[in-house]
């Protein structure tokens, strides 16, 4: 994984000075990381942006609170998190409205159309079955899986202790895994 290390070093650096600039290189380098996590949490576009920018304003106004300027990208993303949890603990879930199909958020390089639409198919199915997940353990699959942070990494993050991590992962696979094989069952039965 690609680690950003010395050039998160200097911009926060600049960002204790409160310099504006170092603020857009930090939302280059992390906003579209941040927005995909969000966007997992949230299931709404227009939700996950709004968390994505409060998570750049409350990083630009703490900054000093980073202890570790090594650890920059975990903090934001810890952040973005807590933005996601307090915008679902302030709105009924029955608000929530559709959501975006998740690849059309990621970068795809140009396949064949047979292989387009099975990836279509299986990202689907797979967004379908994230955003049926209860919170605590979407939010372990996201930050694992798609953020990539080690079980130590977001147990740091997110205060727990490791083996409740662990044991959100396994039943967030499990809960997955009965998701996708019960959506595999009714598309059957409709053919």
């Amino acid at each position: 994984m690609y680690r950003r290390g010395g050039a998160d070093l200097d911009v926060v650096g600049k960002l204790i000075e409160k310099d504006e600039a170092a603020l857009r290189e930090l939302m280059s380098r992390h906003g579209d990381e941040l927005l995909r996590t969000a966007y997992l949490l949230l299931k709404d576009r227009q939700a996950a942006e709004e968390a994505t920018m409060d998570a750049f304003v409350q990083a630009y106004r703490k900054i000093h609170q980073l202890k570790d300027p090594g650890k920059l990208r975990g903090w934001l993303l810890t952040i973005v998190a807590n933005r996601c949890r307090m915008t679902i603990r302030t709105r009924s879930w029955r608000s929530l409205l559709p959501f975006a199909k998740m690849e059309s958020m990621i970068e795809e390089t140009e396949p064949g159309p047979e292989e387009l639409l099975q990836a279509q198919w299986r990202n689907e199915r797979l967004s379908e079955a994230v955003h049926k997940l209860d919170y605590p353990y979407r939010e372990a699959i996201a930050l694992y899986y798609y953020n990539e942070l080690s079980v130590q990494e977001i147990a740091e993050q997110l205060r727990c202790n490791e083996n409740t991590i662990k044991a959100r992962l396994s039943r967030g696979r499990s809960k997955l895994r009965q998701l996708l094989e019960e959506k595999g069952d009714e598309n059957e039965s409709r053919t």
